[in-house]
């Protein structure tokens, strides 16, 4: 328990420093917007570190768990599922171990990157709908992404304890993907909201009166003729969040579908959301062309919750984590090059 609790420690710091520098909560990094280029670099440094983490995750991955031996390897294989080899050899086994245990890892990075695209397409939309000032941008950004990181965590938690629990919950979270797969690629977004009439504004306006000053200094109350108001600024960090409890929903049960190792499901999730905010100024900049994606992911949502729903099958095949990585990776690959090559009108 002990190593495990340090080898945890040692990620979460890391995870905290990545998070405090991405924020620019320790950089004093204001009002001014990131160029192009300064978004791009950005973007693939965070990517390159969710990359990097795979070592982290081969090397770790036993200390991670306290596994040292054939019983302990025998074990995780009890509780996660057996998707490595145990041989005769110890070297080789935990070589087997660490090895699926990356690949899990990287699968969830990647599935949980190109929902986290998703997302920031969302949230532009509301920020745009709600004319929200590029000055204010980022302070939304910074407590939507802390929000969606602890939403993360709470799910993460829910989800592994339900399913050690109850192993019939991962057949639940098939279903339920599967229906989310099919539900994205029927649904067409809307060019913007209906600002007045959202749920939300009707909502925080039978609480407290909301005030449409813009020149707010990026306040979520401001006191107007002795009486506090809401600002748009308040009612737009709502939408946000109540957007990542959404996404939180889908993305989570697809990572248990690749593995139902929490220290995975997790890490897989946060190293996703890393650098978030330098990709959504890069998508402002018209790196949003990619509108298949949207196809690819609700493909592989779809093929996610089938194989959660028809998992003794699968294990059958002999399908592993180089499989889903693979599949995970060619859908999204497809979904690029198709957009690249029949590019969008609009």
């Amino acid at each position: 328990m002990g190593e495990s609790f340090i080898t945890s420690l040692i990620f979460i710091v890391i995870i905290l420093s990545a998070l405090f520098l991405d924020l620019g909560l320790l950089s004093g990094e204001s009002a001014t917007k990131p160029t192009f280029k300064q978004s791009a670099l950005r973007s693939a440094g965070w990517f390159g570190l969710g990359l990097l983490s795979v070592l982290g995750v081969y090397y770790f991955s036993p200390q991670l768990h306290a596994i040292h031996d054939f019983s302990g390897l025998q074990k995780y294989a009890s509780v996660h599922g057996n998707s490595f080899t145990i041989t005769n050899e110890l070297k080789q086994s935990m070589h087997n171990f660490q090895t699926a245990s990356a690949l899990a890892y990287l699968s969830g990075f990647l599935l949980e990157y190109a929902l986290s695209i998703d997302n920031l397409f969302v949230m532009l939309l509301i920020l745009k709908s709600f004319k929200i000032e590029e000055k204010h941008e980022r302070k939304i950004l910074v407590w939507g992404v802390l929000g969606a990181m602890i939403l993360r965590f709470i799910f993460v938690y829910l989800g592994s304890a339900a399913i050690q629990q109850f192993h019939w919950v991962l057949y639940v979270f098939g279903a339920f993907l599967m229906f989310s797969g099919v539900k994205m690629l029927m649904h067409q977004e809307d060019e913007e909201l209906d600002t007045e009439n959202h749920f939300v504004m009707r909502w925080v306006k039978k609480i407290m009166p909301v005030t449409n000053v813009s020149t707010d200094r990026g306040n979520f109350f401001i006191k107007e003729n002795g009486k506090w108001h809401a600002t748009i600024l308040f009612v737009v960090l709502i939408i946000i969040e109540l957007t990542d409890v959404v996404f939180a929903v889908d993305s989570v049960p697809a990572v248990f579908g690749v593995t139902t190792d929490p220290y995975l499901v997790f890490f897989s999730n946060i190293f996703a959301l890393l650098g978030l905010r330098s990709l959504y100024f890069l998508i402002g900049y018209g790196i949003d062309k990619f509108y298949a994606l949207k196809y690819g992911l609700s493909i592989i949502l779809v093929y996610i919750g089938l194989k959660m729903l028809l998992e003794d099958y699968f294990h059958k095949l002999g399908f592993s984590h180089f499989h889903n990585l693979i599949i995970i990776v060619g859908i999204l690959a497809a979904s690029i090059f198709f957009s690249i090559i029949r590019p969008k009108e609009h």
